[in-house]
């Protein structure tokens, strides 16, 4: 039935007026060009990653004839087995130059294995022993067969009557071999998306998975590579090339060369680059959601061909957006993760999306590629989500846990969207959610480990990095006992040791060790509680820098600390990712969960009876106790 079925179709589109025919491409591929979906989505997401550098008229114009000639290519398979040959010949002929690798052939026959890439008319290749008059070497295609009964038998009949043989993908191969052997020709169609079955290499500077059929053919073969494609002269009409591939014997340089002959005919003209079939995703072999953060491949190619391109380092074309948290602290936890990522995806391009405070702080640290503030709320917000949508991102990755950050990575368009969600929570938004045990108890556990499950969920398999990093900041300007001193909060004032307390404890340092400096940090909105610590303390043992720097000098600072004492606040976790030791009182809070998470020394204090996960309240602890912890510190010279 089907069999007829297409048969009937094939017979009345042949029949159709061809400037009917060219009219019905022009506006199916205007509607999929240009109306909202998938399919406009990846065709303008494909040309955006391939060519950045052009301008995006040039792409959408691109883009529009590359989806017309789709459909067009659609209809001439379907119809062109029923046009007559008068009609085949008038559109269709066979290059001077292939004419001649021909005679050449049959000169002194060879081995040849022929790749055949995804062009619009790439079926007329089919039509080459009809097109032309002399003697043909022996020439099949590998093809992948069809299910379906009735389709494989219009496929066979209607691609085989020109005296082309098809061998099938299951079952051909050796009777490849067997033909390539004796001198014949073999037609792969050269494919970029040959799934898990492929070898990672790069095409347009992405990362994709390539058949090795061809180079596999080539050096157990011996063979010769060529490629035969249709040059386009226009509306169902092609001059089909042949030409010789420069390239060994061996299936890896087979691979890189003929990526990089496609890469260099699509950059060749707009006529060529329109010509190739855009509407494909020929790099979405590595998108699966469950190994999103990591690659895996049969084979991996991708340190060999970086060798012969001399890349030292793979081309950042994969984007993932990836919006943090609010806080300094939390985005210090985090930062762990994005190491990770960076490592486990080093052919991703990470825009970090964040609050404006603490970017300055992740461009120092180079955690990412792109920085980008997230506005105020408002009109802005919406607007800098819409932008984000023409840039195409491939993943969108949320730490936060908020309805309007997940409204904001939808307005992206990002086809992959990942979040967690906790028990009872509903985010219908995302594409993609690690849902939280319910037997995971978060009291017990570190958020930068919460978060580890998560990124576990979607692929990452590195360990994670706990080092703390190396702070690029100033030179050191000063030596002996500097103890830092952070008595504030952003926010929370429950987590605020009383400033009594804190007085108390600069009274009793002082007193052990007379030439300490102190150092006192915090926001402008800490600026009262530092004043009120430093009241009454010499000038020669105080440095008061709260609402006085930048979060760059913060580091900066806290880096020449000996020790730094604090409460529970950003300033603790910055402290901690540089490496500078720090005793932190901790009430209310829980430590076990968002306590310091680099390997540097930490202690943490908290109240007599607090549980281990926090709950008490900081009054109750005092200043001996803190003083206890800072014993060790003291003894610097």
């Amino acid at each position: 039935m089907l069999y007829y079925l297409l048969a009937g179709i094939g017979c009345l589109l042949a029949a159709v007026p061809e400037g009917v025919l060219m009219l019905g491409c022009r506006a199916m591929g205007w509607l999929i060009a240009t109306l909202p979906g998938r399919r406009r989505r990846t065709l303008r997401a494909n040309l955006y990653h391939a060519f950045p550098e052009k301008t995006e008229a040039w792409r959408r114009k691109i883009g529009l004839e590359s989806a017309q000639r789709s459909i067009e290519m659609g209809l001439f398979v379907l119809s062109s087995p029923y046009f007559s040959e008068k009609r085949l010949r008038r559109q269709f002929s066979v290059h001077e130059e292939l004419q001649q690798l021909f005679k050449d052939h049959l000169a002194t026959p060879k081995p040849v294995v022929v790749l055949s890439p995804h062009f619009s008319l790439m079926e007329a290749n089919t039509l080459t022993g009809m097109l032309y008059s002399g003697k043909l070497p022996p020439m099949a295609a590998i093809y992948r067969p069809f299910d379906a009964l009735g389709i494989e038998r219009w496929v066979k009949q209607t691609r085989e009557r020109w005296g082309l043989k098809l061998l099938s993908r299951k079952e051909g191969y050796f009777q490849a071999v067997d033909m390539v052997r004796k001198n014949g020709a073999v037609v792969v169609l050269f494919d970029q998306n040959a799934g898990n079955q492929g070898a990672l290499t790069l095409f347009m500077g992405r990362i994709c998975s390539t058949t090795e059929l061809t180079g596999l053919l080539t050096e157990k073969c011996k063979a010769s590579v060529a490629f035969i494609y249709p040059e386009r002269r226009g509306f169902m009409r092609s001059c089909i090339r042949g030409e010789y591939l420069n390239v060994p014997c061996q299936s890896d340089a087979v691979l890189f060369a003929s990526n990089l002959w496609l890469e260099n005919k699509l950059r060749s003209s707009d006529e060529v680059c329109a010509d190739w079939l855009w509407l494909h995703n020929r790099w979405r072999n590595q998108n699966s959601w469950e190994r999103r953060f990591r690659l895996e491949a049969k084979r991996n190619l991708l340190t060999e061909q970086m060798t012969s391109l001399g890349l030292t380092a793979l081309p950042r074309r994969t984007r993932y957006f990836i919006r943090l948290p609010n806080w300094l602290g939390d985005v210090v936890m985090a930062i762990p993760l994005l190491r990770a990522l960076r490592i486990s995806r080093p052919d991703a391009e990470m825009t970090l999306i964040a609050q404006s405070g603490v970017l300055p702080l992740l461009e120092r640290l180079g955690v990412g590629d792109r920085f980008l503030a997230l506005p105020p709320k408002g009109p802005g917000q919406k607007k800098f989500y819409r932008n984000l949508r023409e840039e195409y991102p491939d993943v969108y990755v949320l730490f936060t846990n908020s309805w309007r950050g997940d409204l904001g990575a939808k307005a992206t368009g990002a086809p992959q969207r990942f979040g967690m969600v906790r028990a009872g929570k509903w985010r219908p938004l995302l594409t993609h959610a690690w849902r939280m045990p319910e037997d995971l108890d978060e009291a017990k556990i570190h958020q930068t480990r919460v978060w580890e499950k998560f990124f576990r969920h979607f692929g990452l398999k590195l360990e994670l990095d706990l080092t703390p990093v190396n702070w690029p900041g100033r030179e050191k300007k000063q030596s002996g006992l500097n103890i830092g001193l952070i008595c504030g909060t952003e926010n929370f004032p429950e987590k605020r040791w009383p400033v009594e307390r804190w007085r108390e404890l600069t009274q009793t340092i002082l007193a052990a060790r007379p030439d300490a400096v102190l150092t006192l940090f915090g926001t402008a909105n800490d600026v009262p509680i530092a004043d009120a610590v430093a009241e009454g303390l010499s000038e020669k043992n105080l440095r008061n820098l709260a609402g006085k720097t930048s979060l760059l000098e913060f580091a900066d600072e806290l880096k020449h600390c000996t020790v730094v004492v604090c409460n529970d606040t950003g300033g603790m976790h910055l402290a901690n990712l540089i490496g500078v030791p720090v005793v932190t009182v901790y009430g209310p809070t829980n430590p076990v969960r968002t306590g310091p998470v680099f390997d540097a020394p930490h202690i943490v204090v908290q109240p007599p009876g607090c549980p281990a996960t926090g709950g008490a309240q900081l009054h109750d602890l005092l200043e001996e106790q803190v003083f206890e912890a800072l014993k060790p510190w003291l003894a610097h010279r």
